[in-house]
C-alpha cells in the first residue's frame, strides 16, 4: 500500500518531474494518479502545470520526435506510433513531424541503408535486399522511400 499525497504535497514533486525533461500529459496524469490523487485534483494540477508552462504537449512532441530521429535514427512511422502510445493528439504529431527536415530524413535513411547493405556483403542480392528492407521498416521508415533508396544503392548511386 502506498501513501496518498495531498495536492500541496504532490505539486512540488510533479513540478520537478516536469522540469527535469519535457513530459506529455499522459505521463504526468499517470504519475499524479500514482501519488494517490483523485481525478478532480489531477485535472486541477494538470491545468496549473500547463498555465505555468511546466507542461506543453506540443513542445514535448517536437522534442520527442527530433530526439528520437537524431539519436535513435527512428523513422516517422515509429515516432508516430510512440507518440500515439503516449496519447498525443494527431495535430500535435503532425506539427512535430514537420520539424524534421526532409533532406536530413532522407540522408539519415540513406546512411542507415548503406550501412546495413554493406554489413550483409556475404549474402546474395535478394537476401541483402530483404534484410535491409526489414531493418529499415523496423526503424520506422516508409516502404516507398526505402524501396527508392535501396534501388539507388543497388544501382550504385546515391538517391
Amino acid at each position: 500500500m502506498h501513501l496518498s499525497l495531498t495536492p500541496n504535497q504532490a505539486y512540488p514533486k510533479i513540478k520537478h518531474y516536469c522540469g527535469y525533461r519535457e513530459r506529455c500529459h499522459f505521463e504526468v496524469k499517470e504519475r499524479l494518479f500514482g501519488m494517490g490523487l483523485p481525478k478532480k485534483e489531477v485535472e486541477i494540477l494538470l491545468s496549473r502545470l500547463i498555465e505555468e508552462d511546466f507542461l506543453n504537449e506540443e513542445r514535448f512532441a517536437i522534442q520527442f520526435a527530433g530526439g528520437h530521429f537524431r539519436q535513435k535514427k527512428w523513422g516517422k512511422a515509429k515516432i508516430v506510433y510512440a507518440l500515439r502510445q503516449k496519447r498525443v493528439g494527431e495535430n500535435i504529431i503532425k506539427r512535430a513531424l514537420k520539424e524534421i527536415e526532409e533532406d536530413d530524413y532522407t540522408a539519415s535513411l540513406q546512411k542507415l541503408a548503406i550501412a546495413k547493405w554493406e554489413s550483409l556483403k556475404g549474402g546474395n542480392y535478394i537476401t541483402r535486399q530483404v534484410k535491409t528492407n526489414a531493418y529499415l521498416l523496423q526503424k520506422g521508415y516508409e516502404a516507398q522511400l526505402i524501396q527508392r533508396i535501396i534501388a539507388g544503392i543497388r544501382a550504385g548511386r546515391k538517391e
